[in-house]
């Protein structure tokens, strides 16, 4: 296989990265492809300039997004002795983070399904759905408390 085919079979991944975050997360798909290109590259470390011509975004497109995944935790800013560019890598653990917030989303819910079953049924009303989703999530949580992901 050539080097340009394995650049194409790797872009073709980092979009389907991309498409993953957009259609899961509602991520625009910039974010999504710097995450794929950030997972995959090799060494892991990119400048801004790098991942920009990779996935072929415009700078300012690029800082904005970048400044987002820093700031949510899922990269982090690299500096090389000697090299005064600033290079960029995922995070070890930036799946566990991903994960964790939304585990602790689930948590969060659990307050705002109380409050409703017990308006609905102050009210007359039937909390069976409100029930129904406080299951679901519940059931989601305890199976990730009983099987903790390791960073």
């Amino acid at each position: 296989m050539s080097n340009q085919d394995n650049q194409d079979d790797v872009l073709r991944w980092v979009e389907r990265v991309a498409t993953f975050c957009v259609e899961e997360w509602a991520l625009p798909p910039i974010t999504g492809r710097i995450l794929g290109l950030l997972m995959i590259c090799d060494p892991p470390e990119r400048s801004a300039g790098e991942i920009a011509e990779a996935i072929q975004a415009s700078r300012a497109s690029l800082t904005s997004n970048m400044r987002f995944l820093a700031t949510i935790g899922l990269i982090r800013k690299v500096r090389v002795p000697g090299d005064r560019t600033t290079y960029y890598r995922i995070e070890d653990d930036a799946w566990h983070k991903v994960v964790q917030r939304k585990l602790d989303g689930l948590s969060a819910f659990d307050d705002i399904a109380d409050e409703g079953m017990a308006l609905a049924s102050g009210n007359g009303l039937d909390p069976q759905r409100i029930r129904s989703a406080q299951r679901a999530l519940t059931w989601l949580r305890d199976i990730a408390a009983r099987n903790p992901l390791q960073p």
